[in-house]
Parts: structure tokens; sequence; C-alpha cells
């Protein structure tokens, strides 16, 4: 069952060559020549945390441009990738990295050791790392989890720092500051606190029943609490940063947002796309592979394919008169003007790998 067929033949034909079997390669680069500037300042960060935190929402608010493919479903980042933002002689460089899981987990969800090894190579590359939690999950926000602890552990000479992210799902801020002691073993003065005297005070009372267990990190040296949905907090999390560069010469050129092709960014927009538009496994049984890019007068022109495992899943994906297929591609678009800022026209088919029975 093959979608769009004629007017993807027509597409083809008005604007460029269709390349079979063979992945294009990078015609348009973000790099630009870089000129030695002694007052140029870099920071690295690896954001890293448990699967469906929030962390490639963070960095693009934070950077304010849609860069990471981001979704509603767990691993939606299956490798790491670089982020770039500038203010003013700055370059910040932000790490966004697969969520940590067990070994079990790994074998549960048959997933690569890249999910592990990526993360490490970032934290080893970076100069500060940046914990996102989801507070919004009522059965982990009050302890981190064993991966991220023992992450830490690992990497103690990292400077690291604590983001709770999704507050606007808390209605209280009694919570907030619980959580926040609990999460740094009552190291860190929350920001925004009206009484700090006071609350210090109700500190010194508290004192915790069971000490074997750790769910706390001592060494975090700031906590933040943001939303990346709304984008509250944060400023404080960028003038934090901004604080911690240090000088030495841009890694990237002013032009530059990521460390990825703008074909990995596609396949990824549309596979992320698909993972909140489709329910339960059926995004993950999916595979998302670039038919053709090219560009033209600052217009990208680009086609992917989906390839389904039966013909029964691909009917599910494309909807009645293909019109749950025109929902993604429409926002699968949108989704890649803002990441490329310039106009993106793009166009999903889909094939089955074998008829349903």
């Amino acid at each position: 069952m093959a979608m769009n067929k004629p007017s993807l033949l027509v597409f083809l034909a008005n604007n460029i060559k269709l390349c079979r079997g063979v992945r294009t390669k990078p015609s348009e680069t973000h790099r630009t020549e870089q000129k030695p500037n002694q007052n140029e300042k870099v920071v690295k960060i690896a954001i890293i945390g448990t699967p469906n935190a929030g962390k490639s929402t963070f960095i693009n608010n934070l950077l304010n441009h849609r860069i990471c493919a981001a979704s509603t479903k767990v691993h939606t980042t299956r490798t790491s990738a670089r982020a770039i933002g500038v203010r003013n002689n700055s370059q910040v460089i932000l790490f966004d990295t697969p969520g940590l899981v067990t070994e079990q987990e790994m074998k549960k969800h048959n997933l690569s050791n890249e999910f592990l090894t990526s993360c490490r190579r970032s934290i080893q590359n970076s100069d500060l790392v940046g914990v996102i939690h989801d507070v919004s999950n009522s059965w982990t926000r009050s302890e981190l989890h064993s991966t991220v602890l023992d992450t830490l552990q690992t990497y103690a000479n990292v400077p690291s720092f604590l983001v709770l992210n999704k507050i606007d799902c808390l209605k209280s801020k009694r919570m907030m500051l619980d959580i926040t002691r609990t999460l740094t073993q009552n190291t860190l003065l929350p920001r925004g606190i009206k009484n700090p005297k006071l609350y210090m005070r109700e500190q010194k009372l508290i004192t915790y029943e069971d000490k074997e267990k750790k769910i706390g990190w001592p060494g975090f040296s700031d906590v933040f609490m943001v939303s990346s949905l709304t984008g509250d907090g944060m400023d404080d999390v960028m003038k934090f940063l901004l604080r911690h560069t240090k000088n030495r010469q841009w890694e990237y050129g002013s032009g530059e947002y990521t460390d990825q092709p703008p074909e990995t960014l596609i396949v990824e927009g549309v596979r992320a796309r698909l993972l909140s538009f489709l329910p339960q496994e059926i995004p993950y049984l999916l595979k998302c592979e670039l038919e053709f890019y090219s560009t033209h007068k600052g217009h990208i022109f680009t086609s992917v394919v989906v390839t389904c495992p039966t013909e029964r899943i691909e009917r599910l994906v494309c909807g009645k008169e293909n019109g749950k297929l025109k929902q993604i591609t429409e926002l699968v678009t949108s989704d890649l003007v803002e990441t490329f800022q310039k106009p993106v026209s793009l166009t999903i088919s889909m094939r089955s790998n074998k008829k349903s029975d």
C-alpha cells in the first residue's frame, strides 16, 4: 500500500532527483569561517536524566530554538547530540543525551549500548553536568534514579547542578521545597525563598529515616525550578551557565546551532512526531529513512519514507483517507521550519514489509 504516490512523483519531477538506496551527503552546512578572538568564551554542559524527564524540551526552550527532537514518549533521543547557542561573546554547547537506563531496561526495550556510552562521552567532554528531574511524576519525584546517582558518583569531579522540571504541574510550593531538600540532602537553599532564615531553621529539624538508601546528591552546586513547557525559570539557568564560561576559542561558527547534519534532523523530527501521535508501542515498530534532501533558493525540499512491519499498521498510521498522515506531515513541517528557520516542503510516504494476515 503506497501513500501519496502521484503527488510525490510530480514533486520529484519538478524539483529534484530521487536518490535510491544512497543517503545524500549534507549539501548544506551550518559551519562558517572562524576568526580567532581572544574575548571568546565557551561552556559545555552535559544534560542528563531519566527517559522522558524533558531534557530535549529543556534545551530547546533554554536556547529559544527548536533543535532537539522531542516527544511525549520515552527514548526519543537515542544518541548524544550537541545544541549550540550564542550569547554575546559566549558560546553555550549543550549535550542532549539519551535517558539513563539500567541494564535490565536496556534488555527489555532492546536498546543499544549507545544509550550508556554516549552519556559518558558527553560528560567527559563537558565543564558542567545538568541533571533534569521530572517533578510531575508522583512516584519518582522525591528521589533521584539509581542510574543518575551512579553517574554523578562516577563523575563527581565534574561540577553538577539540579533542574527541577515541569513545576507547572505542581500546585504546592511547599512540595517543591521539600523535594529540593530531599534531592540535595539539605545542602542547598532553593531559589526564590522569601524567608530563608525560617526555611533553614525548619531544615535543622529534618532527619532521614533510611540512611542506607541514597535518594539525593549532596554535590550539586545549584538548583533551579523550571518549566520547559512555559519557559519559567530558564533565564536563571542561562545566567548561571554564562557565569561558568571559560576563555577559549569557539568550537563552532556563529551561524551553527547543532553538530547534526540536516538530514538527521529531518528524520529524527519525523520519528519524534510519530512517537507523540501514535498510541502505545506502534511508533517503535516503524523505521524512518531519508528518501531525498535538497535546497533551492533558501527552500528545503525533502522526503522521508516510513516503513511499517505490516499493512495493518500502515493503514493505522495513515488513518482514514490519509487524514492522520497529513496531520503528522503538517506538524513535522512546522517543526522543521522552526529548526531551519526557512521554508520547508516535506513529503512523508508509507510502505509495509508484508501483507497483513
